[in-house]
């Protein structure tokens, strides 16, 4: 198995692994429950975002008996009331793959995960920008405000912002009016800056409240020691990815989930 946090060469020399990158997303927005077969780790958060309710492999090279592990991870996620989902990266070794074609598990909501190295960026802050604790109330009512999140869903996110280990940042820009106009999550994890919860309000878009909340936390990054940035977004959204890679972010690999059909 990779060490993890182990450089290599990645697209345009950002010198990530992926077994690196996985990890310090994974670090980044933790479950509040987790089980480890070898390299494959499950896990469960209520139910709140499909990274926090899934499992997946580490190890390309640990794939050995993949049916039966998938088949009892599966049944745990049914035993605990979420849908049994696997994410399948670049670490999914050919008989993890072969045993998910078997048993009929069909593909959906595929994403991106973009990176870039920071050594020798700099990130102005542009505007009203602010940072807080993630569980500080001015950031997760703004947060949950322009992600139109209520009821039992918040009070789970409030628990998974609690649980995050490595320092973290909650970012808002503020609009002229003085309202929230777009917010972000900052972790560094390891050195490596992950971004996250990253949401505009609909009523605010294209004005580029997104994109000084993301320079600002990108800042925060630097000016804390990370190396390196990296950010999971859908590949259908057109939008965000254009303003990551506006930002100097690099498509590294792409991942998607599978459930059974």
């Amino acid at each position: 198995m990779a060490i993890i946090g182990a450089e290599a060469d990645g697209p345009d020399g950002v010198h990530l692994t992926t077994l690196a990158i996985e990890a310090a997303c994974l670090s980044a927005w933790p479950a509040v429950s987790t089980v480890h077969d070898g390299a494959w780790i499950w896990r469960f958060a209520h139910g709140y975002s499909k990274r926090s309710n899934s499992f997946q492999s580490l190890d390309p090279a640990d794939d050995g008996d993949a049916g039966r592990r998938i088949a009892y991870l599966a049944a745990l996620s049914a035993r605990n009331g979420i849908e049994p989902v696997f994410r399948v990266t670049p670490l999914a070794g050919a008989r993890v793959i072969a045993a998910l074609d078997q048993a009929g598990w069909a593909p959906f909501d595929e994403s991106r995960v973009l990176a870039m190295n920071l050594d020798g960026h700099g990130f102005g802050r542009e505007g009203d920008v602010r940072f807080f604790d993630p569980t500080d109330p001015r950031w997760f009512r703004a947060q949950t405000a322009l992600s139109a999140t209520s009821g039992r869903t918040v009070e789970i996110l409030k628990t998974l912002l609690g649980l995050i280990a490595p320092e973290a940042r909650g970012i808002v820009a503020y609009a002229q009016d003085g309202t929230p106009a777009a917010t972000a999550l900052a972790v560094n994890a390891g050195g490596i800056g992950v971004f996250l919860n990253v949401v505009t309000d609909k009523t605010k878009r294209r004005q580029g409240h997104g994109r000084r909340a993301m320079q600002a936390a990108l800042s925060w990054t630097v000016e804390n020691g990370a190396r390196h940035a990296a950010i999971q977004v859908t590949s259908d959204n057109a939008a965000a990815i254009q303003l990551y890679e506006a930002l100097g972010f690099v498509e590294q690999y792409r991942y998607h989930y599978r459930r059974p059909a």
